[in-house]
C-alpha cells in the first residue's frame, strides 16, 4: 500500500519537481541556500511567501551575467567599432586615446583613465540611430571573438547564472538587468543569452536626440552620457523604472555594494549573491586590487549582512554556455 501510494504522488507531480533547477552548480551551501529562499519564498502556505507580483529578481551583467575581463567587453567593441569607423574616415582619430583605441592598444587607454575610456565611448557610440547602432553591435556579436577564450562573445555568458535566471522565472520572479553597461548595448543580445526581454533592461545610456530624417522620425545617438546605472545609481534607477524594491539581487563588484544593500534592507525575505571570480583555471581570478570588477566592500561586509558569496571555482561545475 505504501508503494502504491509513493507511486500515485509521484505520478501526480510534475516531473521538474524531482529535477535539479541549477545543474551546472555543485552540491555546494551556495546553492541549497538559494533553493531554500525560492522554496520559502513560493510557498503559498508558509511564512515568507511573497506573491508573484512583488517577486522582483535583479542582476549586474559584467562579471555577474557574463565575463568582463581583461576589460569590459562592451569596451573591446567600443574600440573596434572605432577602427572601423576610422578606415572610412581616419579624421575622427583626433586624439592619442581615439588613436590608441583604434589600434587597439588598451594598456595607452588604461593610462589615460576615465576622460580617455569616456572619450573612446563617445566617438564610437554616436552619430548614428539606435537601430544603426544596435546593427553594428548585432554584426560584432555574429562575427567578432574573445581574445583569450576564442569563444563568441554572447556565449561567455555564465551558464550556472543562465540557469539562475530561468529557476527564477519558472518560479513566477520577473527577471531585470541592472547594470553599468550600455542599454542598447545589451538589448541587442539580452532576450536571447538571458531569457530577459529589452523593457527589463536597466543601464547606463547616453544622450539622444529626436529628429526627423527624409521624412522619417528617428531617434539619434549623440555625444555624452545621461545617466550612469553604478554604484549608487542602481537603486535610484531601480526605484525610478520599476517602482518596487527587489526581494533578489545578484552582483559581483563594489559597483553593485549599493543595489544588494538597498535590496536586503527591506522587510520580509531577502537574499543578495555576489560572484566571487576565483577560479584562475577556467576564467580569471580578482577581486580586491583588480580595475576591473574590483571587490572589497562586498567580501568584508557582504556575509555580516547575509549575503551569499558564491565561490566560482567550486560552486561552479561549469562555467561559460558556450564551452563545458
Amino acid at each position: 500500500m505504501k508503494f502504491l501510494r509513493l507511486a500515485a504522488i509521484m505520478a501526480a507531480t510534475p516531473f521538474a519537481a524531482f529535477s535539479d533547477p541549477l545543474p551546472s552548480w555543485t552540491d555546494s551551501a551556495s546553492k541549497q541556500q538559494i533553493i531554500e529562499f525560492v522554496d520559502a519564498v513560493t510557498n503559498p502556505s508558509g511564512e515568507s511567501y511573497v506573491t508573484p507580483a512583488d517577486r522582483i529578481a535583479v542582476f549586474d551583467n559584467d562579471g555577474t551575467l557574463w565575463a568582463e575581463q581583461p576589460v569590459y567587453l562592451q569596451f573591446i567593441f567600443a574600440m573596434d567599432r572605432l577602427a572601423e569607423l576610422a578606415e572610412q574616415d581616419p579624421s575622427i582619430l583626433t586624439s592619442p586615446a581615439l588613436k590608441a583605441a583604434a589600434e587597439g592598444d588598451l594598456q595607452t587607454i588604461l593610462q589615460g583613465g576615465h576622460e580617455a575610456l569616456i572619450e573612446v565611448v563617445n566617438a564610437s557610440h554616436s552619430g548614428s540611430s539606435v537601430e544603426g547602432f544596435q546593427d553594428a553591435v548585432a554584426t560584432w556579436l555574429e562575427t567578432s571573438r574573445h581574445p583569450e577564450t576564442n569563444l563568441p562573445y554572447d556565449q561567455m555568458t555564465y551558464q550556472p547564472m543562465v540557469e539562475l535566471l530561468r529557476y527564477l522565472r519558472d518560479e513566477d520572479f520577473k527577471t531585470y538587468i541592472v547594470s553599468g553597461g550600455g542599454l542598447h548595448f545589451m538589448r541587442v543580445f539580452a532576450e536571447d543569452a538571458y531569457g530577459i526581454p529589452p523593457e527589463q533592461i536597466l543601464g547606463t545610456y547616453g544622450e539622444t536626440t529626436y529628429d526627423i530624417s527624409d521624412g522619417v522620425p528617428v531617434i539619434n545617438k549623440a555625444p555624452g552620457i545621461a545617466f550612469i546605472d553604478d554604484k549608487e545609481g542602481k537603486p535610484i534607477n531601480i526605484e525610478r523604472t520599476i517602482g518596487k524594491r527587489p526581494i533578489f539581487a545578484g552582483g559581483n563588484s563594489d559597483g553593485d555594494f549599493a543595489m544588494l544593500e538597498w535590496t536586503t534592507a527591506g522587510d520580509g525575505p531577502r537574499m543578495g549573491i555576489l560572484i566571487h571570480h576565483t577560479d584562475a583555471n577556467r576564467e580569471w581570478a580578482y577581486d580586491r586590487e583588480s580595475p576591473i570588477g574590483r571587490l572589497v566592500d562586498g567580501l568584508d561586509k557582504g556575509p555580516d549582512m547575509g549575503w551569499v558569496i558564491v565561490d566560482m571555482a567550486n560552486d561552479w561545475s561549469r562555467i561559460y554556455t558556450g564551452a563545458n
